[in-house]
């Protein structure tokens, strides 16, 4: 038997605290916010500027090791290596645009980015693997609470922003050097494994939509605050007391553990009986065990809730599941744990990478042009314009994990269905965006926001029902530099080049008009074009793996494989 070393105490305090690491981990979203000053103190080009946004991307997005190294330390480890970079990285930004350090090379600036928003990668690692584990059973649900929080991170930095830092580039980076460290540390400890929760109690689901509506509650309350600074002229107290409404809605998911510890209740167990673990737990595994695509749906191997009793089968399942301790022989099979070599080789992977490619890379560039393509486009104040993208990018992340996952399990269609109906709704938008329809451009941008949002959202929890989560790190990972790709070919290929071409045709810096982006607007429709229909034949090949998962209504634990 495999022994898996957990923490015996409920899972719900390590998500609460992983919601604070979220928006720290969203640290990225501030480039607009911050890149005109950096752009006029330091005299760059829009295309140097372009660039300096791919390396925003790269930073992000490229988080190989953190990947790997999840897999090999416990997550205060990976977090403090966060800690450091975002120290290090946006200490440097700092300099240069405080002016406290003058004439830093291009390079310098370049590497310096990288490094800060590369902290966002180890941050949204260790939660990320961390929670999926915790809670194997409701993987969409997490996927979709985390990645929204991460999505609603720009309007928390815009509303502090604009609230208390008085809309100074430099006391925001200062912000992002001392402030964020602070916060992960103080958070460090509660972010590790826990006992894998089950996601058929009833309680759990309650918990979850809780946690939900608390934090569709914040992001409204977010949106209408931005929208009241920007009409109205706040007080400095009415501002302050805004900040701190915003600060405890932020920390209402720690009501949860709050109130489980206050009024502890007795678990009812629903659902069918679980198979003996002894058949899905074990050091060698038969290598004729069923293959889990021909297992039929009624199968009695559903998982049930997770309860306390003398019965430590559903303990030890979960822990299998949360921590990919099942072993067997035989090489895996959809819907098991894959090594990332053995994921490498699947054309599954590959799909799901370009289509999640085309997706996010396609709605990258317009968030690293946003400031720009609003001034082109007569909007000079970008703060709205980002606080409505961070809102709908929200939106799309939550529920498209809350969506996926209710169809998923009552009528077993794939998640990926979802980035097919985004990705032609993409292809509307940016024909919008290239029109440049008077009245359109707040429209256009809360749309791409949620369709930007919904890949996310279901990238993680689809990556992880097809491979696994023994190296789901990795694999995550790997997924996201589709992202940072995106951003180099469309945004600092394309877009930046564009845009300096039209502005020299103006005899400016600055570019003025439709003319800017509609080119650039014009190849993202057709890049989602290619995604919708990559996206429908990955739909349709995935789809006995989730009538094999989900096919009584309810996430079946497979067969799982250690090599």
């Amino acid at each position: 038997m495999v022994v898996v070393k957990a923490g015996s105490r409920p899972p719900w305090v390590g998500l609460g605290a992983a919601i604070w690491v979220q928006i720290a981990a969203g640290n990225s979203y501030n480039f607009p916010l911050y890149s005109p000053a950096l752009k006029s103190v330091m005299g760059y080009s829009q295309q140097q500027l372009t660039i300096l946004g791919v390396a925003n991307d790269i930073g992000e997005n490229v988080g190989i090791l953190p990947g790997i190294a999840c897999n090999k330390f416990p997550p205060w480890a990976v977090l403090l290596v966060g800690v450091c970079s975002c120290f290090l990285g946006y200490g440097v930004l700092w300099l240069a645009v405080s002016q406290t350090v003058q004439s830093l090379p291009y390079w310098v600036l370049w590497l310096a980015l990288c490094l800060a928003t590369h902290s966002s990668a180890w941050f949204g690692t260790a939660v990320l693997v961390t929670n999926m584990r915790n809670f194997p059973l409701s993987r969409g649900t997490v996927a979709g609470i985390l990645k929204g929080y991460i999505g609603l991170s720009a309007a928390v930095y815009t509303e502090v922003y604009t609230m208390v830092l008085n809309e100074s580039a430099s006391k925001l980076l200062l912000l992002l050097t001392i402030g964020l460290p602070v916060i992960c540390l103080a958070m460090i400890y509660l972010i590790r494994p826990c006992t894998p929760a089950s996601g058929e109690d009833s309680s759990v689901h309650v918990h979850f939509l809780f946690t939900q509506a608390a934090s569709i509650f914040l992001a409204i309350y977010l949106l209408t605050t931005t929208i009241l600074k920007d009409i109205l002229s706040l007080s400095n107290a009415i501002s302050y007391t805004l900040i701190a409404i915003m600060v405890i809605l932020l920390m209402s998911p720690l009501a949860i553990p709050v109130k489980m510890t206050l009024f502890p209740a007795t678990t009812k167990k629903f659902g069918p009986p679980v198979s003996s673990s002894d058949d899905l737990v074990a050091e060698g595994g038969d290598s004729n065990q069923t293959d889990p695509l021909l297992t039929p749906s009624s199968s009695p191997a559903y998982l049930g809730s997770f309860h306390e009793s003398e019965d430590s089968s559903d303990i030890e399942i979960l822990l299998a599941m949360g921590e990919g301790a099942v072993k067997k022989k035989r090489k895996p099979r959809r819907g098991e744990d894959f090594k990332f070599g053995q994921a490498l080789i699947k054309a599954d992977f590959w799909l799901l990478w370009l289509v999640y490619f085309l997706g996010v890379g396609s709605g990258v560039t317009v968030l690293n042009n946003l400031a720009q393509i609003g001034v082109a486009l007569g909007n000079d104040d970008a703060t709205i314009l980002l606080s409505l993208f961070s809102f709908c990018n929200f939106l799309g992340r939550l529920g498209s994990g809350a969506v996926s996952e209710h169809f998923v399990r009552s009528r077993t269609i794939p998640r990926t269905i979802w980035m097919t109906v985004t990705q032609m709704i993409m292809i509307v938008v940016f024909l919008l965006y290239a029109s440049a329809l008077s009245g359109t451009l707040y429209a256009a941008t809360a749309l791409l926001g949620i369709c930007y949002g919904v890949q996310f959202g279901i990238m993680i929890p689809t990556a992880s029902e097809l491979f696994g989560l023994k190296h789901f790190g990795i694999i995550f990972n790997f997924m996201q530099l589709g992202n940072p790709i995106g951003a180099l070919l469309f945004s600092g290929g394309l877009a930046g080049y564009i845009y300096d071409l039209e502005a020299e045709k103006q005899g400016g810096s600055s570019c003025l008009g439709a003319n800017c982006f509609r080119v650039t607007f014009l190849f993202l429709a057709g890049v989602c074009g290619l995604g919708t229909i990559l996206s429908i034949i990955l739909t349709v090949r995935i789809r006995p793996v989730y009538q094999m998962l989900y096919g009584g209504g309810s996430f079946r634990l497979p067969p799982s494989s250690n090599h």
